[in-house]
């Protein structure tokens, strides 16, 4: 029997270019995909709208991941409920979904971030202090993205004061002040500087300096209320106890009760893709728009680096890796059984 693949991939900057969120450069390998039938699962820090709003551009009917972990949505009739018992899983319906929870809800989260800013005494803007429009400007998405991304049940992005997008926005409330015309000034700035931090200047954080020191001040603060703080391909991530790896986990358990035996790929280009990446069996670092080099703690000698970023790379490691597999299976096919010793007695 053949061994059947489950790709996991991360959305921004790995199936989506980092600055146009176009995947036209992947869809011949997700056509081949689609075509052997292999489960593509969304994990992404995005909202499940958003979500929701890519898989159907993508033609995908799979389970997805959201906001770094906050939850599995489960299309309803995807797996038995025998299997749901077998994995010793509570879920609950929610519209079409069989939803299975990790995160902690957003109002919390929204309480820590302006305490962590209070204790830290700096400024830090996360997604529920701006309006539509600013998260468009922040993020390069376009007005009707921007509004779904503002639909967060378990993650809040946020930034810190002295980044691009903190110039941008000077600071929270202020997008009721805006007229239009300002909006429209700060999306032309937003073009023109870039979009992020890179992942240089973010890792930076952990150094002695400065920056370093008012990261661990963030981490410390967030641990004493039972969060974390991840950083992503544009901002930083403050969430509950969970992560993409704990949401893959559940998933590989539940896919391996219903297909039998299976290899999983992952996907990802940046730091809060690592849990996933390490929970599965062919991780993969999707090259940075930005150059800079990831290392990705305990991969080891398994761990695929594509030489191309964003949907070219997923591409290039997706045709690679079908190639692979299916080479492993013919060898399977083509190998000849051994026969028992004194044939068969009836």
């Amino acid at each position: 029997m053949s061994i059947r693949l489950v790709i996991f991939s991360a959305l921004d900057a790995t199936l989506l270019d980092h600055r146009t969120y176009s995947y036209r450069a992947a869809l011949p390998a997700l056509k081949k995909v689609k075509k052997r039938g292999i489960p593509v699962v969304l994990c992404t820090s995005k909202t499940r709208a958003e979500t929701e709003a890519v898989a159907g551009r993508l033609g995908l009917q799979h389970p997805f991941i959201v906001e770094n972990g906050g939850a599995i949505f489960i299309p309803e009739d995807y797996f038995p409920e025998s299997i749901y018992r077998s994995a010793g899983l509570r879920t609950f319906k929610k519209d079409n979904y069989r939803v299975i929870q990790f995160g902690t809800p957003y109002r919390r989260l929204r309480l820590a971030l302006k305490m962590m800013a209070r204790k830290i005494a700096r400024k830090l803007i996360g997604f529920g202090d701006l309006g539509a429009r600013e998260i468009a400007a922040v993020t390069g998405l376009g007005r009707k993205e921007a509004e779904l991304a503002s639909r967060r049940e378990y993650d809040e992005p946020f930034f810190l004061e002295n980044s691009p997008e903190f110039v941008l926005v000077q600071g929270p409330g202020q997008q009721s002040k805006r007229k239009d015309k300002e909006i429209k000034e700060i999306e032309v700035i937003h073009k023109a500087q870039g979009r992020e931090i890179t992942h240089g200047q973010r890792l930076g954080i952990e150094g002695s300096g400065e920056r370093g020191k008012l990261f661990r001040n963030m981490q410390k603060v967030a641990r004493s209320q039972g969060l974390r703080i991840t950083a992503g391909g544009r901002f930083f991530h403050l969430t509950g106890n969970n992560d993409k790896g704990r949401a893959v986990r559940v998933l590989k358990k539940l896919y391996r009760l219903n297909l039998g035996k299976i290899i999983t790929i992952g996907l990802g280009d940046s730091e809060n893709d690592w849990p996933m990446l390490r929970a599965v069996d062919l991780p993969v670092l999707v090259a940075r728009p930005d150059g800079f080099n990831l290392t990705l703690p305990e991969a080891g000698a398994k761990l695929l680096r594509t030489s191309r970023s964003g949907p070219e790379g997923w591409a290039e490691a997706v045709d690679f890796l079908l190639i692979l597999h299916e080479s492993a299976n013919r060898e399977t096919r083509n190998r000849p059984t051994r026969k028992t010793k004194g044939g068969n007695h009836g």
